[in-house]
């Protein structure tokens, strides 16, 4: 009977798992939240500036740069969901309306190992990792021939990096 009760509640004590699912879709929808409000005070400033015939010095780095830095949210963010969804399905339940909707659903948020879980964040942490390199390039000055070739070598590196993991991923 005791070992009946134990292991009642040692099952049972994988609902606790709520409170990441409940906070992490939370921690989602607050970066999606802040990053639409950075695009909208990017569309707002790019008004203002043309609306009063001002060019005012990196204007266009300063444009660039919060967009990315948006869309790095929004990939931070995606992670966030997958992390909710991916834990919700390997320890309370499949989602039914997600089995529902095949051509959508079963596809992207599907989780049955945590292998699987770890190789979607993965991916979606690597694009992340690319915006942020891609955001630190864009915002860069390269006064001398030693820092292009560093540049060409890291983009190189990024772009060999992407097409393994992309190998990888279609296996």
């Amino acid at each position: 009977m005791i070992e009946k009760f134990f292991e009642w509640g040692l099952w049972n004590s994988r609902f606790v798992v709520i409170l990441a699912v409940v906070f992490g879709l939370v921690g989602a929808i607050t970066l999606f939240v802040v990053a639409s409000f950075d695009i909208y005070g990017v569309v707002a400033y790019v008004f203002k500036v043309y609306a009063n015939g001002l060019h005012p010095d990196k204007f266009h780095d300063i444009v660039v740069g919060d967009i990315i830095g948006a869309v790095d949210l929004y990939l931070i963010g995606v992670v966030m969901l997958i992390f909710a969804f991916g834990l919700y399905e390997l320890f309370i339940s499949d989602i039914d309306t997600a089995k529902q909707d095949e051509e959508r659903g079963s596809k992207i948020l599907s989780i049955t190992s945590l292998d699987q879980l770890k190789d979607k964040i993965s991916k979606v942490i690597v694009m992340v990792l690319v915006v942020g390199f891609f955001k630190r390039v864009g915002l860069s000055e390269y006064n001398t021939p030693l820092d292009l070739l560093y540049l060409a070598l890291s983009i190189t590196a990024v772009a060999v990096g992407l097409y393994f993991l992309g190998k990888v991923g279609k296996k």
